[in-house]
């Protein structure tokens, strides 16, 4: 059996990974949404915000929240969160104008999402996609530089503006890498 020269077998190698890799789209923008307490709460968490399936995708956990309680949970229209009631961030995202509501009915607000729910431990999982939303700069329906609000009570789905959720006990900024 006779191997090929170290240089020879090396641009082999490396030609295979091109060609390979070539078919693979590169990674979309993401986020890492660190949740930063407000209102006097002690409610924090990270949540990793990603495009898929036509719309964004949060995925991670927000901790400190009562055992068993349920907490409106949205897309704020401003990226700040400055204010110590987190009231910097705006109202929700609605770049269409619409009235608030559930998400898959027929009118709600662009940043509208299920309420969380958290466990025995006060603890609740976050995975959610929000259709129609992305994290492209600079397009009507993007997330990016927006911020991400959780609420002391659940969202109603029907008072307007914004289901009736009480303050904000938690925010952070949506910035992609």
């Amino acid at each position: 059996m006779r191997l090929a020269p170290p240089l020879a077998l090396a641009a082999a190698i490396a030609a295979a990974l091109a060609t390979g890799c070539a078919s693979v789209p590169p990674p979309g923008p993401a986020a890492v949404v660190t949740m930063e307490s407000r209102s006097g709460s002690s409610v924090t968490g990270s949540i990793r915000v990603s495009e898929a399936g036509g719309g964004l995708r949060l995925v991670g956990e927000v901790r400190g929240l009562k055992p068993g309680s349920e907490h409106g949970f949205h897309i704020h229209d401003k990226g700040d969160c400055s204010a110590p009631d987190a009231s910097s961030a705006g109202g929700h995202f609605n770049p269409a104008g619409t009235p608030h509501g559930r998400v898959g009915s027929a009118a709600h607000h662009a940043g509208d999402m299920p309420n969380l729910r958290a466990d025995g431990s006060g603890v609740a999982k976050v995975d959610v996609t929000v259709p129609g939303v992305t994290l492209q700069q600079g397009g009507a329906q993007s997330a990016a530089g927006r911020s991400l609000v959780v609420h002391r009570d659940p969202d109603d789905y029907t008072t307007q503006p914004a289901g009736n959720s009480g303050p904000r006990v938690a925010c952070g900024v949506i910035t992609p890498r």
